[in-house]
């Protein structure tokens, strides 16, 4: 019976080669088609249901025109920012998680999210657009980063930095409080629906930055930092004796996961939980070792389009922020993980 776990070597012309796990393919195979068909499920609900063939015929512009508006212009860009909201969040979970060795990593645990939120609370206090809310976002979450990392100067890795990130989250999870009694109630049950997280609304302008930050962000971490973030998880001094310029290659990496989860949280609010799943998951999916990178983009990607789903659609006509959806969900798995983790006294 072949092993499907057994790294492969496929070589090319001009001697180049790939080394791939056949299991890691199928299961980034099959996050992506569960990814596409549980778009394609969104797309045909709804008050004017379509079948998933006249959602197809839409999308590949031989629909009638009350099908392709309703799919093109009314809910392809909603499932478009689910499907890379998703991607973005367990991207950068995989690669914190990687860098602190531990399962524990990721934005909401770190304090991002809260700086992320921070940010954008800051801009409704002022009463700016919903643009400059995003921008806030991006900024707060970028600043929160930096602090974590001015904070934990003498070590990146490991439970220091989840321990600085965890006591940020927590200032900054009060001054988040103080700025809620601050704004006006108008003001403060608008930002009340994004702090949920919500996917409500979302339209082209919320996708393509999104997109355009994970098209360029997803090739430097796989390849340019990829195989350091490997090295890495065995540690500084393995990955030192291995060659490795971790004092290069940390803080690029951390970089990137600050402002794909910043960039996450301006286009959908803080969703919680995906970026600390996802690569949990993608891990179990594919049973390899090292940061899964593209299996956890994949399995986030999934993962966040099913809640929208699920938020819209299964509890009757109230629909739900999926924020609220992720957070059920991933705080039960969070408990899950914590006792995991007690029982293997790595806690």
């Amino acid at each position: 019976m072949t092993d499907l776990t057994r790294t492969r070597t496929l070589r090319a012309p001009g001697g180049l080669s790939v080394r791939y796990r056949p299991r890691t393919v199928l299961a980034v195979t099959a996050c992506l088609f569960t990814a596409a068909a549980v778009a394609v499920a969104t797309l045909g609900s709804g008050d004017y249901p379509l079948t998933p063939g006249e959602v197809l015929s839409a999308l590949t512009g031989g629909g009638d025109p009350a099908a392709d508006f309703v799919v093109n212009e009314l809910r392809l860009p909603r499932v478009v920012t689910a499907l890379l909201t998703g991607a973005t969040l367990a991207l950068s979970g995989a690669v914190l998680q990687a860098l602190v060795r531990n399962p524990l990593g990721s934005p909401d645990v770190l304090g991002l999210t809260q700086g992320a939120t921070t940010g954008a609370l800051l801009v409704v206090a002022t009463g700016g657009s919903s643009l400059a809310l995003a921008g806030g976002a991006v900024a707060g979450g970028t600043a929160a980063g930096a602090l974590i990392r001015a904070l934990s100067r003498r070590g990146t890795g490991g439970h220091r930095l989840v321990l600085v990130g965890i006591g940020v989250a927590a200032v900054l999870g009060g001054v988040n409080g103080y700025l809620l009694t601050r704004i006006k109630l108008m003001e403060a049950a608008r930002a009340l629906l994004w702090l949920t997280g919500s996917l409500d609304g979302r339209g082209w302008d919320d996708a393509l930055p999104l997109l355009a930050v994970l098209a360029a962000l997803l090739p430097v971490v796989l390849l340019a930092c990829g195989p350091g973030l490997r090295m890495l998880e065995l540690g500084d001094d393995a990955a030192l004796a291995l060659g490795v310029p971790i004092e290069r290659i940390r803080p690029a990496l951390l970089a990137c996961a600050v402002l794909l989860a910043s960039v996450a949280a301006a286009a959908a609010g803080p969703v919680s939980f995906v970026a600390l799943t996802a690569p949990q998951l993608a891990r179990r999916l594919t049973r390899a070792p090292g940061p899964n990178l593209l299996a956890s983009t994949a399995m986030g990607a999934a993962l966040l389009a099913a809640a929208d789903l699920a938020a819209q659609h299964a509890f009757g006509q109230r629909q739900l922020p999926v924020g609220v959806v992720t957070g059920v969900l991933g705080g039960g798995y969070l408990v899950r993980l914590l006792a995991t983790e007690r029982r293997a006294g790595r806690l």
